[in-house]
């Protein structure tokens, strides 16, 4: 019996177990919005709701109902989900909350830049769908939002000494390469070609470390090296996300050149982040090789994989590249090996020990929701279909 392709096992993943478990267990018929905290025996364990992951899940269905099908179910649960962000979700000025009770009172301040980032996508992304003016205002609003914090992302809540060791972080271009990209029309094209030139620009040249060959999560104001914990801070995972972010914007704006330095980079962000004993990527490294601060530095995160996974078949897809084919199949095994439930199905595991068993025994919660797994599937599978795998 012959094996499925990639493209069938990735849409038969989506369709008839991933989506299946978000639309089964995940929405609040009483208040709106979506439960995230989700245990391995597919009981609610917590009811807090978090915005940027309700925010994604909003944009998870509005995608799948714009890109996959025109399921009126789908399109129902993402705007059950912008009703009860429009509602709750911000001060009434766009500023959007980390955290809110499951009836919608506010819980977190709105620190976390990211609530707005994710926001902005999901009402950006309903309002292409349904042209309502209400979900355009709240898109644009959002993003000038991001654009007046980005110095300062956490704002007010920033806990660091004024002026004492200044940082860049690089989720911030990083995300907004993705975030004008997902937004389209939306923006006008001269103001979205300037800040995605300077975005890509960001990356490619400043937070690419290249003498170490790899993506640094903090650089000082000026481009350079911080020899300081966070200076020295690697995510392999946010590196080859953005990698392939990159190739999606050098495709649209015809620009080789940044896909191939974009392989290239990702090539040497995956041989430095693979563990040669265990397999599998780490979460996170300190660029010199240092004991890295964080304690959970050697897990294996399902979102770090299924990006990987992306980015590599992106690659292959752009550039014929063996390496890049290669790279895919090896993360693809283990990740398909490790991160799906073999029992009960359904969304998958989150969060591995180094060697490969189950951390937490959790299908969602504070940080993981309905995103990563499902906007993977889709990616992969529409490449995989493409590309005739």
């Amino acid at each position: 019996m012959s094996q499925p392709s990639y493209s069938d096992l990735y849409l038969k993943e989506l369709t008839q177990q991933v989506i299946p478990f978000w639309e089964k267990y995940s929405i609040d018929e009483e208040y709106g919005g979506y439960y995230s905290c989700i245990d391995g025996n597919h009981k609610v364990y917590d009811t807090d709701k978090f915005v940027w992951l309700q925010a994604r899940q909003v944009w998870t269905f509005a995608t799948l109902y714009d890109r996959l099908e025109k399921k009126d179910l789908w399109l129902k649960i993402a705007q059950s989900g912008s009703d009860f962000l429009e509602k709750n979700g911000h001060d009434g000025n766009c500023n959007w909350f980390f955290s809110l009770q499951r009836n919608g009172q506010a819980l977190v301040v709105p620190y976390n830049i990211f609530s707005h980032a994710f926001a902005c996508m999901a009402m950006g992304k309903i309002y292409q769908i349904t042209g309502e003016e209400k979900h355009k205002k709240v898109a644009i609003k959002s993003l000038n939002q991001i654009l007046d914090r980005a110095e300062k992302p956490k704002g007010q809540w920033d806990k660091s000494y004024p002026g004492s060791r200044p940082l860049k972080n690089f989720a911030l271009p990083m995300i907004l390469c993705n975030l004008y990209n997902e937004l389209g029309e939306l923006v006008p094209e001269e103001e979205k070609l300037q800040r995605i030139h300077d975005c890509v620009g960001e990356i490619l040249n400043n937070f690419w470390d290249e003498k170490r060959g790899v993506i640094l999560e903090n650089i000082t104001p000026t481009g350079g090296f911080s020899d300081t914990f966070d200076g020295r801070l690697v995510n392999p995972g946010h590196g080859l996300e953005a990698m392939w972010f990159v190739m999606d914007l050098g495709l649209q704006f015809d620009r080789k050149d940044w896909i191939n330095r974009a392989v290239e980079m990702a090539l040497s962000i995956v041989e430095k982040g693979w563990d040669q004993e265990y397999k599998g990527i780490f979460y996170f490294l300190d660029a010199k090789g240092h004991p890295p601060q964080q304690l959970e530095w050697d897990q294996k995160l399902w979102w770090v994989h299924l990006e990987a996974m992306i980015c590599f078949l992106k690659a292959y897809e752009l550039t014929d590249s063996k390496s890049c084919l290669n790279w895919f199949e090896k993360i693809h095994h283990y990740t398909w090996e490790h991160f799906r439930d073999p029992q009960l199905g359904g969304e998958w595991f989150g969060y591995l020990n180094r060697g490969g068993k189950l951390s937490l025994n959790l299908k969602g919660g504070k940080w993981k929701g309905c995103f990563h797994v499902p906007r993977a599937l889709l990616k992969l599978y529409q490449i995989s279909k493409k590309l005739n795998i």
